[in-house]
């Protein structure tokens, strides 16, 4: 079944040096995006990370040390890449959780700032958990008749991604609504505020830490309560969407709060950024 769409859809995925999102860089991405009417642009990069790639890491992707040597850093493709995906929507598998705030994380270094408050996110791999539960070899089979080839390939990864997604809606016609908003609130597997769910909506509709000492508790309160909950955050080991998901909070919890806290010399300049950030956008009007 053809995509129903209104503005463009990046499948993408992503081979980096880990899995932590604030500490680990990419070395390759690849990107299948597809338009209203139908055609698609694909691209793969392959990046040089600048730091070591672990031997547990090249053995899911076989992507070694040698293979990224003379490729250039993220930051020289930071320009092209943020440029192909802003006004996008994207989508992906397990890519909420990772493939989404790394590449947020790795644009932020090179100072772009990829916006997702305007943007959906499909996880294809939640809709797949959701409807059959399990990985990506299995979904293919499943839902395209055939086995995946080269498994943990970036650009066979995210070429399939967008043919299960496909697949998916033709098999669940009726209760899988072609709409890529739809699709988006569906594939959530939680009703998370930042992508790694580190403060999430509970059934009040209440934004809540879901993590640390102050699990379940309201964010607004909490950070009303302790402003210094909110600096420890901010220049702490956490990915700029969550740090962007903490300031909005804040914002409306208490908006004062911000002319002093962009002369204290408590919070990092990369913190200041994510307010400066923040507030040029509240203004603008999420523009």
């Amino acid at each position: 079944m053809d995509l129903k769409l209104e503005r463009p859809l990046i499948f993408f995925d992503i081979e980096s040096t880990g899995l932590n999102i604030t500490k680990d860089r990419i070395i390759e991405l690849s990107y299948v995006k597809v338009f209203p009417d139908g055609h698609d642009e694909r691209k793969t990069y392959r990046v040089n990370p600048g730091i070591p790639i672990p031997a547990e890491s090249t053995e899911v992707h076989h992507i070694t040390d040698a293979d990224v040597a003379g490729e250039p850093r993220f930051e020289q493709l930071a320009p092209e890449i943020w440029a192909k995906f802003k006004d996008c929507d994207l989508a992906g598998f397990n890519s909420n959780y990772f493939d989404v705030p790394m590449l947020v994380e790795e644009l932020a270094r090179a100072n772009y700032e990829l916006d997702l408050s305007q943007v959906k996110l499909i996880d294809v791999q939640n809709i797949y958990h959701k409807m059959e539960k399990r990985d990506l070899e299995a979904a293919c089979l499943f839902y395209c008749g055939h086995e995946m080839e080269n498994h943990h390939s970036s650009a066979s990864d995210a070429a399939t991604t967008y043919d299960v997604l496909r697949g998916q809606l033709d098999r669940y016609q009726g209760k899988l609504e072609n709409n890529v908003a739809a699709l988006a609130e569906f594939s959530r597997m939680k009703k998370n505020v930042d992508l790694a769910g580190r403060i999430i909506l509970d059934e009040t509709g209440t934004e809540v830490f879901n993590f640390g000492k102050h699990k379940g508790k309201s964010v607004a309160a909490v950070l009303k309560a302790e402003p210094g909950c909110y600096i420890w955050m901010m220049n702490g080991d956490f990915s700029v969407d969550t740090k962007q998901a903490l300031t909005r909070i804040l914002l409306k919890a208490k908006p004062d709060y911000f002319g002093w806290m962009m002369k204290s010399d408590k919070l990092t300049d990369a913190a200041k950024q994510v307010i400066t950030d923040i507030l040029k956008r509240e203004k603008n009007g999420n523009r």
